[in-house]
């Protein structure tokens, strides 16, 4: 008897340990610098509109930069966006290649403590490891702005390290997306599912915050109200050249303009984009019509 519960508390213990390695691994990523070449950095600038860094990262106290600040509501607490200008104190001064890798795919700060899903990792982490780096060496290039984000206003019982579950449950509840054979809806997919993370607000969550991939797109729910379906079937009567026209200027086909969290989107992303980029994007959400 006294050897059976030896055993059972050494299979648990092994058991416990073997699960907390799985929950709580450190991301397996390349030791790399950041790029500092000319090209680099100004693909990097392209990609940091892509991503939509600006719209959420522009300073509030200092609008000209990165230095974020602004705040973002939800039904798990208020976020405030950080700092993500190379200050050494306040900043990301002193990040590597491995940093930017481990941020943006893997939702991990340096140190190794998980980031709150406020910041879109779920979505980068489909980037590749090349633009990741690109939008580090573009960052990294930037003035230095001493500014800290206020810290986030969060329910008691929220704790990063539940992250770690979070994050492991995420990737087994949802499928894995199917890319697709055509170079520009493949193209376009990335741009919308990664660098331009659209399904964060537009793709239905369920009660842990977990966005539900089987209705990518079908719409999504935010405090300040219920976000627009952008499903092929939502956008049945759009053709290519509205939507394109949409992204450059937020013209929809009855003739009004966006309003609204989309604005600063259009202005600070989709603009921005080659209108190759923006025509990509059609293709990918007009594909099933």
């Amino acid at each position: 008897m006294r050897k059976n519960v030896i055993f059972s508390v050494m299979a648990a213990l092994l058991l416990g340990t073997g699960v907390w390695q799985w929950l709580f691994a450190e991301p397996d990523v390349a030791s790399v610098e950041l790029p500092a070449t000319t090209d680099a950095i100004e693909r990097g600038r392209y990609l940091v509109a892509a991503g939509g860094c600006i719209s959420c990262h522009k300073g509030t106290e200092h609008p000209a930069s990165l230095s974020g600040g602004m705040a973002l509501h939800s039904d798990f607490g208020t976020f405030h966006v950080p700092n993500i200008t190379p200050d050494t104190d306040t900043g990301i001064g002193g990040w590597t290649g491995a940093d930017f890798l481990r941020a943006l795919k893997h939702g991990r700060r340096p140190d190794g403590a998980f980031y709150y899903p406020a910041f879109p990792y779920p979505s980068y982490a489909g980037m590749t490891d090349q633009d990741a780096l690109d939008i580090g060496a573009y960052l990294m290039s930037q003035p230095p702005v001493s500014f800290r984000a206020p810290a986030h206003v969060l329910p008691g019982w929220l704790h990063r390290w539940m992250l770690a579950g979070w994050n492991r449950l995420a990737g087994l509840l949802n499928p894995e997306l199917v890319q697709d054979a055509d170079p520009g809806v493949a193209r376009g997919a990335y741009l919308a599912r990664h660098l331009g993370h659209c399904g964060e607000c537009h793709t239905p969550r369920n009660v842990l915050g977990i966005a539900d991939l089987r209705r990518e797109f079908a719409g999504g729910v935010l405090p300040e109200g219920d976000v627009e379906a952008i499903d092929a079937a939502a956008l049945s009567h759009w053709s290519a050249e509205e939507f394109t026209l949409f992204l450059s200027l937020g013209l929809k086909p009855d003739g009004e303009f966006v309003g609204g969290e989309m604005e600063p989107v259009i202005e600070h992303n989709t603009s921005q984009l080659t209108d190759h980029d923006r025509q990509a994007l059609a293709a990918f959400f007009l594909r099933a019509r």
